[in-house]
């Protein structure tokens, strides 16, 4: 018998802050659509003119139940971009302090929900042909979800780098500090401390 090891990394910082690719480019996906270049360029010139995001939902908007109705964001987008592998986005969850912002933030950091999903509305397409239906050549963003399987199997939530992790229990060791005692008062005895308790 053969076994494999897998190594979950986490994709969410301890405060709920991830990015990724919410669509990539090129490939074909599970309902045989390929994305193209410059597909959501309309789309995302027009959110940032409203002076907003498309929503982010779980598993889109169905909280992984299709019957439960509950279809309330669960973070929010802070910025999104194309680059030449696809829609580049940066986000984060919202509500750690309920059981449901727990939850999720404890699958996002545990690697298992760590993909991403558009929902969106196709205004240009080509014909395909062979494996690919169809080419999606302008696309109106709706929402982006946080999904456990994507159809676009390459549409990833990236994985925390370790500065990115370091980082972040450095802020956490400061904010440790902030409210108590604190037998150092100047800012570099203060990182000092902090240091000494990651």
């Amino acid at each position: 018998m053969v076994s494999k090891t897998f190594e979950f990394k986490p994709v969410a910082t301890p405060d709920g802050r991830f990015s990724g690719y919410g669509a990539v480019f090129g490939n074909v996906d599970s309902h045989r659509d390929v994305i193209e270049s410059g597909a959501f360029t309309a789309s995302i010139a027009a959110w940032r003119a409203r002076g907003r995001w498309p929503s982010m939902k779980l598993q889109h908007g169905t909280g992984g139940n299709m019957f439960s109705g509950d279809d309330l964001p669960i973070g929010r987008w802070v910025d999104m971009f194309e680059d030449r592998n696809g829609l580049f986005v940066r986000g984060e969850l919202l509500a750690l302090d309920t059981d449901l912002g727990r939850r999720l933030l404890g699958l996002m950091r545990g690697g298992v929900l760590d993909s991403l999903s558009i929902g969106f509305v196709a205004k240009r397409t080509r014909a395909g042909t062979g494996r690919v239906g169809r080419y999606l050549v302008e696309c109106d963003l709706h929402e982006i979800s946080l999904v456990d399987t994507p159809s676009n199997d390459l549409a990833r939530v990236l994985p925390i780098s370790p500065m990115e992790d370091a980082a972040d229990k450095l802020r956490d060791a400061i904010a440790s500090l902030k409210g108590k005692d604190d037998p150092a008062p100047d800012p570099m005895s203060k990182l000092r401390v902090a240091l000494s308790r990651l």
